[in-house]
């Protein structure tokens, strides 16, 4: 079986349409919110991805096939004063799950982040999605805490 991890060219049309392909296909699946894209996402995606300094994505292909993909955003640490990689997006679609391509996915990501010269790698999750926090821990990923006392860091957010 052929397993290949490509860098997304946000302006070649066909890795664009693969690219929100997959994120649709996540985005219907219940971790991913259990609604399709909107339009103005699906047309819009890949040229506004353009527009963001250091965004970078990848597509795996099993038998040339898009199968999964992941989406990084640049960040800075305040802390350790150096770049971050923020994996915004991963998923792996249903008929491909079990071929071990979120952990080649992540590799991907971590090997720009090292090249970038970056400090860490960060993703949020879902508290219910098992199989990707067994995926990520699998990777390396753990809680954020900075002291026991204060516990760990909690991802929130206020809508605008």
């Amino acid at each position: 079986m052929k397993i290949a991890i490509e860098q997304v060219d946000y302006r070649d049309n066909t890795q664009a349409e693969q690219l929100v392909g997959l994120l649709n296909d996540y985005a219907k699946d219940a971790m991913g919110g259990g609604e399709p894209l909107p339009e103005f996402v699906k047309s819009n995606l890949a040229v506004a991805l353009q527009d963001v300094p250091g965004a970078v994505s990848f597509i795996c292909y099993v038998e040339g096939e898009p199968a999964g993909f992941i989406n990084c955003i640049p960040g800075f640490s305040t802390f350790k004063c150096k770049p971050l990689l923020n994996i915004h997006d991963l998923a792996v679609n249903k008929k491909f799950r079990g071929l071990g391509l979120s952990q080649k996915l992540l590799a991907a990501a971590e090997q720009t982040a090292r090249d970038r010269g970056c400090c860490k790698v960060t993703l949020e999750v879902l508290s219910g999605n098992d199989v990707a926090k067994n995926s990520y821990r699998k990777f390396g990923f753990a809680d954020y805490q900075l002291d026991e006392k204060a516990g760990t860091a909690l991802f929130w957010q206020k809508d605008l």
